[in-house]
């Protein structure tokens, strides 16, 4: 009997968890205390990626045993989509389970044949891929849910597995141009007292100068508390240098040219840390200015005066931008590296700059804080006069090709 759920891909997640077994013995059991079984796989984590492509793509689920069995031993297997939630609850992550209708379980028994170690097959196939969402992730569990022929027991850490989809997403980026460099201040604000900042970036034009390579800056109107986000500050070796509300540090990463990053900065009140593609990289003690800020304005590059925009420039493209009005976790983190679901608990903004065309930027949580680059200002004089730059629109560049892809 085949039983058929629906799955959706995800962005690509780093998750822990899970049992770890010891060394093998030369006749190619483990080493335990004690015989007992486990699903193929699960020795270090239960979560395993399931690369799917084109469809329909199989992943073959079997069960194993620490030593070989004297007789034949037949494990029931299942679907349990209610794992997913005792999960999340267990690990503080926050997959979903699949809906119903584009995965089947083509069988739910399989065999350790006697004098074996491994049992037959059961395979787990994707049939289709039509109801997928961007930005979630979610698993396939697949659990043991009977055991029969043996008295010895499933481990507890590798009794389910769950398969994590994971597929290349190829997406729009803006090709940075000085000639763009400008600020968008919205008519509402997002007041933070705690928060996420995020953003994608590859670099193309690092250099090691002792000049400023100035990246972005998301602001209050006044530009009084800020996020700056720069590279090369005081001859730093391709370190990105981050300022937030007076605080500021220097990455551990010595950044290349040629590969993309998300940056996630997260302040949690007491502590200012900033992650490069889902790992810690640097973190100090250090909180904004007053408990709160309120977001209003993104600078894109440098738009101060008249040749600083030129000056700062360096090549790269840039994607995402993502505000949220708390702390992520390292996990949260992790699970968002190819792309977030828009209404995500905290996600305040978020552009995915994925338009394709045009210079109007949308804002995918539908809170309202769409973009129209013709409708920006920057101060030219360096007097505190904003000046509007209508031509600044005509200068964003989309780029979709090989190198815009992200394996989650």
């Amino acid at each position: 009997m085949k039983m058929k759920y629906n799955i959706v891909a995800a962005a690509m997640l780093l998750l822990a968890g899970g049992l770890t077994l010891s060394s093998c013995r030369s006749d190619g059991g483990f080493d335990y205390d004690h015989a007992g079984f486990y699903i193929t796989d699960t020795e270090n984590n239960p979560i395993v990626k399931f690369s799917v492509e084109d469809t329909p793509a199989s992943y073959t689920v079997t069960v194993q045993s620490t030593e070989k069995v004297d007789n034949d031993v037949t494990f029931s297997l299942a679907l349990d989509l209610s794992k997913v939630d005792e999960y999340n609850a267990a690990h503080g992550t926050t997959y979903f389970p699949i809906p119903a209708g584009a995965v089947e379980l083509t069988a739910n028994q399989v065999t350790i044949k006697a004098d074996e170690a491994i049992s037959t097959g059961a395979v787990v196939r994707v049939v289709s891929t039509e109801d997928f969402k961007e930005g979630r992730t979610y698993l396939i569990p697949v659990t043991v849910t009977n055991v029969s022929g043996s008295t010895n027991e499933v481990l507890p850490g590798s009794r389910t597995i769950y398969l994590r989809i994971s597929r290349v997403i190829n997406f729009f980026s803006i090709q940075a141009n000085y000639n763009a460099s400008s600020n968008f201040i919205f008519d509402k604000t997002i007041k933070l007292s705690t928060l996420t900042y995020e953003m994608k970036i590859y670099p193309q034009g690092l250099n090691r100068t002792n000049y400023p390579q100035r990246y972005l800056a998301l602001e209050q109107s006044d530009e009084s508390k800020s996020l700056l986000l720069r590279f090369n500050e005081a001859n730093a070796e391709n370190r990105l240098q981050v300022i937030l509300s007076g605080n500021r540090f220097l990455s551990n990463t010595q950044f290349e040219n040629g590969q993309w990053y998300l940056l996630s900065v997260v302040c949690d009140g007491t502590t200012i840390s900033l992650y490069v593609n889902g790992e810690l990289d640097a973190s100090i003690n250090g909180s904004i200015e007053g408990g709160s800020l309120d977001f209003q304005r993104y600078e894109m590059g440098m738009s101060w005066g008249r040749s600083y925009p030129r000056q700062q420039f360096f090549d790269h493209r840039f994607g995402e931008i993502r505000i949220w009005d708390r702390a992520l976790s390292a996990t949260e983190i992790k699970g968002g590296i190819c792309g977030v679901d828009p209404q995500s608990e905290g996600l305040k903004a978020y552009w995915k700059f994925n338009e394709g065309e045009g210079h109007i930027f949308k804002d995918a949580t539908g809170n309202g804080f769409d973009m129209d680059w013709s409708n920006t200002s920057r101060d030219p004089s360096e007097n505190g006069v904003m000046q509007p730059t209508p031509n600044a629109a005509n200068y964003i560049q989309w780029v979709k090709d090989d190198i815009n892809k992200c394996a989650n």
